[in-house]
C-alpha cells in the first residue's frame, strides 16, 4: 500500500492493543488496531467494531498510526464519554468505551503478556475484578499549572503567544509537557475536588500570582495537588510552589476555608529545584494536621502530602485481599514483603502472620511504614531500609536472623524486578511467591525467569484499578516445584 503521513481512508477496528510495534508517539498504550492489505493500522480514538475515517501521523516498514477523523458506524462497544474534556486530555483513554468492554480487553492484556512475553501456555486466570465505582474513584490527583494552554482545535501555525501573566490550570495533554489543557471538571476524583481546582484558578487568578518557568527559573505556582480520602472524608489541597510566600499563602488558606469548608487540611510544599515534580524539600503546614487518614479493611493509614498510597482505596482493599487469599497463609508463617512501601500490604496481613519483614529503599516510605504500624497496634512488622540488590544479595546473614520466608511478597514498580532480585528470590527457595504487579509485561518476564529456575506459575488474579484507563494490576502465585 501507498501509505504516507497525511493520508486518510477508511478502517474496520479489529482489536484493542496495548503498544504498537515501534511505540507511539501518542503513547502506544490504549489504542486499536486495524487491517487493510496485509498492513496493520494502529488507531488511537477508536473502539473494536467500529469503521472509521483515520489519518496517519506516522509511518514505518510494516505498520502506521493513525487518529480517528470520523466514525463512520460505531462499535456497539462505543458509549458516550462523560467528559466533556476527553480526547485531547488523556487523563482518561477508555470513556467511549462500555466498561464491561474495558474488563474484558485487560484481562486479556494479561493473558497476552503471559503467553507471549512469559511463553506460558496454560493459565489458571480468574475472572478481572471491576471496580464497582468507575467514575470518581482516584483519592489523588495532581494538577499542574502552566502559563501556555493547550487549544485542541486550532492548528499551531494559527495560534498566538498567551498574554504575559497567564495562568492555566489542567492536564499535560500526551507528549505535551509545555502546555497544559484547562480542566474545569474531572470525573475521576469527586465533585468536591473540581470546587477546589475552579475556586484555585480563580483566586490566583484575581491576585496575578505568576506561574513557575523552567526555562527561567522565575515564578510561584507549580502543582495543585488533591488528597481525598474516601473512607473518612478527610480532604487535602497542597499547593506546590517554586518558593516560599507566606502572605500569600494565608490569604489563599483563608479563601478556600471560605469557598470549601470541607477540606480538612492546607500544605505549601516548597519545590526550588529545576525538576517539574509534585514534590520538594519543605512541606509547610498552614491549615489542619497537614495528613489525612485513610482505612484499608481495619487498618487506619497516614497519609502525608509525599506520602506513596494507592491511589484507588477500594480497589486496593480488592487487590490486597486477592493477594492474602492466593499467599494461603499460616499463624506460623514468615513473609517477606519486597517493595513495601508504606507497609500497606504488611500491615493488611499481620493478624494472618507470625512475623512480616518489609523491605524498601525510601528512607520515608520507611518512617510512614513504621508509623502506620504503631498507629495500628502492630508489632510483628519489621521494616527494613536499603536497594533490595544490596540488601538480599550482601545481607544473608541479617535475613536469617529475621528467619527464612515461608512466602514473599512482592509488588515492584512498573519497570519489575531487577535480575539479581529475581536471581536471589530464587536463592531464598521460600515455597510461595505472590507477585503483585501493575505491568503485566515486566510481571510475566520476571515470572518467566523464576519459573525456569524453581517454580511453577499456578494461578492469575487481574484487577482494574483504574477504570477508563488501559492499566490493569495483576497478582500472580508461584510454587516452589
Amino acid at each position: 500500500m501507498d501509505i504516507q503521513r497525511g493520508t486518510e481512508l477508511q478502517l474496520t477496528i479489529d482489536d484493542a492493543v496495548f503498544s504498537s510495534t515501534g511505540g507511539s508517539t501518542l503513547g502506544g498504550e490504549g489504542m486499536s488496531v486495524a487491517r487493510s492489505n496485509g498492513f496493520v493500522f494502529f488507531v488511537t480514538g477508536a473502539v473494536p467494531g467500529d469503521i472509521v475515517t483515520a489519518r496517519v501521523f506516522k509511518v514505518k516498514k510494516n505498520y502506521a498510526e493513525a487518529k480517528v477523523v470520523r466514525v463512520e458506524r460505531p462499535s456497539p462497544l462505543r458509549v458516550q464519554p462523560r467528559c466533556k474534556h476527553f480526547g485531547p486530555c488523556g487523563g482518561c483513554q477508555w470513556q467511549h468505551v462500555e466498561y464491561q468492554a474495558q474488563l474484558r480487553f485487560k484481562q486479556q492484556r494479561v493473558v497476552d503478556a503471559f503467553q507471549r512475553i512469559g511463553g506460558f501456555t496454560s493459565l489458571d486466570i480468574l475472572p478481572i475484578i471491576g471496580s464497582r465505582e468507575p467514575y470518581f474513584y482516584r483519592n489523588k490527583m495532581e494538577f499542574s499549572f502552566s502559563n501556555k494552554q493547550w487549544r485542541a482545535l486550532m492548528p499551531d501555525k494559527e495560534r498566538v503567544p498567551e498574554p504575559e501573566g497567564s495562568v492555566f490550570l489542567g492536564l499535560h495533554v500526551p507528549q505535551r509537557f509545555d502546555k497544559v489543557l484547562e480542566i474545569e471538571e474531572c470525573h475521576l476524583q469527586s465533585e468536591t475536588s473540581n470546587r477546589i481546582l475552579n475556586a484555585t484558578r480563580e483566586f490566583v487568578r484575581m491576585k496575578k500570582i505568576p506561574v513557575y518557568d523552567s526555562l527561567r527559573e522565575i515564578g510561584y505556582l507549580r502543582f495543585l495537588v488533591i488528597r481525598q480520602s474516601i473512607r473518612t472524608g478527610e480532604l487535602m489541597v497542597n499547593l506546590v510552589t517554586y518558593d516560599d510566600r507566606p502572605d500569600f499563602m494565608r490569604e489563599y488558606v483563608g479563601a478556600m476555608r471560605r469557598e470549601i469548608p470541607e477540606i480538612t487540611t492546607i500544605v505549601n510544599t516548597v519545590n526550588s529545584r529545576k525538576a517539574q515534580i509534585a514534590s520538594g524539600d519543605v512541606e509547610k503546614v498552614y491549615f489542619g494536621e497537614g495528613v489525612i487518614h485513610e482505612r484499608i479493611g481495619e487498618f487506619v493509614f497516614t497519609i502525608s502530602a509525599s506520602s506513596f498510597f494507592q491511589t484507588n482505596t477500594a480497589q486496593a482493599e480488592q487487590l490486597y485481599d486477592s493477594a492474602r487469599a492466593m499467599a494461603g497463609l499460616q499463624h506460623s508463617d514468615v513473609v517477606y514483603d519486597l517493595y513495601c512501601g508504606t507497609g500497606s500490604i504488611a500491615i493488611f496481613i499481620s493478624d494472618a502472620v507470625k512475623k512480616i519483614v518489609g523491605f524498601e529503599s525510601s528512607e520515608s516510605a520507611v518512617r510512614d511504614a513504621r508509623r502506620n504500624a504503631a498507629a495500628n497496634n502492630v508489632d510483628n512488622c519489621d521494616f527494613v531500609l536499603g536497594d533490595l540488590k544490596e540488601v538480599i544479595t550482601k545481607g544473608k546473614a541479617g535475613l536469617d536472623s529475621r528467619g527464612r520466608p515461608d512466602v514473599v511478597i512482592t509488588d515492584p514498580p512498573r519497570s519489575g524486578m531487577h535480575e539479581k532480585v529475581v536471581e536471589e528470590l530464587v536463592a531464598l527457595a521460600a515455597p510461595r511467591i505472590v507477585y503483585v504487579s501493575c505491568n503485566p509485561a515486566t510481571q510475566a518476564r520476571d515470572v518467566n525467569l523464576l519459573c525456569r529456575e524453581k517454580y511453577e506459575l499456578k494461578r492469575l488474579q487481574p484487577v482494574d484499578m483504574f477504570p477508563h484507563t488501559y492499566h490493569v494490576d495483576n497478582v500472580a502465585l508461584l510454587q516452589a516445584g
